[in-house]
């Protein structure tokens, strides 16, 4: 087959999508928009910002793309699945209305009730004042302060103390920190135990399950300091046991897919439910409208079905007639950042190692903030790269993960040296 297949966004879990759609028997081509210096590996990268809803179209269109995917959540927000509809382009992924979704917490808790799916008490708030009095009356501490609309990962903030929340609260209300995200905000009762990724793709009546994986948000080892879009991920994740799987699929996201198709927002593309697991009881903490990145990276890589033919099945609503093969090996990804990040950082750092690695077996570093200077490879963003290694066992992953890390460096790389060790306590 000749397929040509134009994938949205520039990072990590982008570049992932690249590689595994190069390897389709059925793609002649793969382009990326705008893409990164590593993705020119596997795509021809194209200079339009994933923004640019109008010119995005009007690429597929001239070039005869037969299916875009699209990477990341804004331009989703934003209605690009929409955008392409009208002018008769097919394209991978929940429509404007769907997407609220992840564009909007108040909008998923509202999707979460209707389906009867467990998940945290809350309130929503709009004034400042309001917030900070329930807060201080009625709130047990810790509490999770969310800005309710898109905010890069980094718009939940958990407060372990009473002035924390009021400052979140000022942060995102106040300061307007998020911008427009943060018109409005919910306070939400917060959930112990451990978080774990789950993803699905449906066609809107199906709901196709993934493999289990877990992220590491925060930036540093034992979940410490401020959120990230995430600093690493593993799968399988062992604390979704097989019952829990079971769970999940009856308890949230088959009914979600349902509440999702009686809110007239029927929902096709990947399904993202993050999870809080206390005792084998799952929670909703929030739903992303997209692969999760770094999650991707070792779903992708543990994938042996071509990743095409699950994406075609549920644009055709035939996803009932297809199961996905996985490796049954494990997969660690670990993720190489800048000094600074998540919060300022410079750019423009020299990688040196990335040859070393490319001679490893059964290791693949996912491009996520690289450009490419005088023929080197430099740092172009926050997150970097995604080192992410197979191994018969999750402590075999980590351990290649590690020492592929172990031969990349530049001035400020920083990581956390804990990915995967949450595995390790149920082995």
């Amino acid at each position: 087959m000749d397929k040509k297949i134009l994938v949205i966004g520039s990072g990590g879990r982008e570049h992932a999508l690249c590689w595994k759609l190069s390897q389709s028997p059925k793609v002649a081509k793969v382009y990326c928009a705008p893409g990164n210096a590593g993705i020119k590996q596997h795509a021809q990268c194209i200079d339009i910002k994933a923004s640019d809803l109008p010119g995005l179209a009007s690429f597929a269109a001239s070039e005869g793309i037969d299916i875009t995917v699209v990477g990341p959540e804004d331009p989703l927000a934003n209605g690009i699945v929409d955008v392409f509809r009208e002018k008769g382009l097919t394209i991978f992924g929940p429509t404007k209305k769907a997407a609220q979704i992840e564009a909007s917490k108040v909008f998923t808790k509202r999707i979460l009730e209707r389906a009867g799916a467990p998940t945290a008490s809350y309130k929503v708030f709009t004034d400042p004042d309001e917030a900070r009095n329930y807060i201080v009356e009625k709130a047990d501490i810790p509490v999770v302060i969310k800005a309710d609309g898109l905010a890069a990962g980094k718009g939940v903030i958990v407060a372990r103390s009473l002035n924390e929340a009021l400052d979140a609260v000022d942060l995102i209300l106040v300061k307007r920190a998020f911008g427009d995200a943060g018109n409005k905000l919910i306070v939400e009762e917060c959930l112990k135990g451990e978080e774990a990724s789950f993803m699905a793709i449906t066609d809107g009546f199906t709901v196709l399950p993934l493999a289990t994986s877990q992220d590491h948000k925060p930036v540093y080892d034992n979940d410490e300091g401020p959120n990230t879009g995430g600093m690493g991920a593993y799968s399988p994740a062992p604390v979704v046991t097989e019952d829990l799987f079971e769970k999940v699929m009856e308890q949230v996201m088959i009914p979600t897919v349902k509440a999702m198709a009686d809110e007239s927002a029927p929902y096709k593309g990947v399904l993202y439910g993050g999870l809080m697991i206390d005792d084998g009881v799952p929670n909703v903490l929030e739903f992303n409208c997209r692969f999760g990145d770094p999650e991707a990276q070792p779903i992708l890589m543990r994938l042996k079905t071509d990743l095409l033919d699950l994406i075609e099945a549920a644009l055709s609503e035939k996803l009932d007639s297809v199961t996905p093969a996985w490796d049954n090996r494990a997969a660690v990804c670990v993720v190489l950042a800048s000094a600074g990040y998540p919060g300022s950082y410079e750019t423009g750092k020299e990688i040196h190692g990335l040859e070393d690695v490319e001679k490893m077996e059964d290791v693949m570093v996912f491009h996520a903030g690289t450009a490419l200077k005088d023929g080197k490879y430099v740092t172009a963003g926050g997150r970097v790269l995604g080192v992410t290694a197979l191994g018969n066992t999750i402590k075999e992953a980590i351990d290649r993960a590690y020492d592929a890390v172990s031969k990349i460096s530049w001035e400020g790389m920083h990581y956390r040296t804990d990915i995967g060790r949450k595995a390790l306590k149920y082995i």
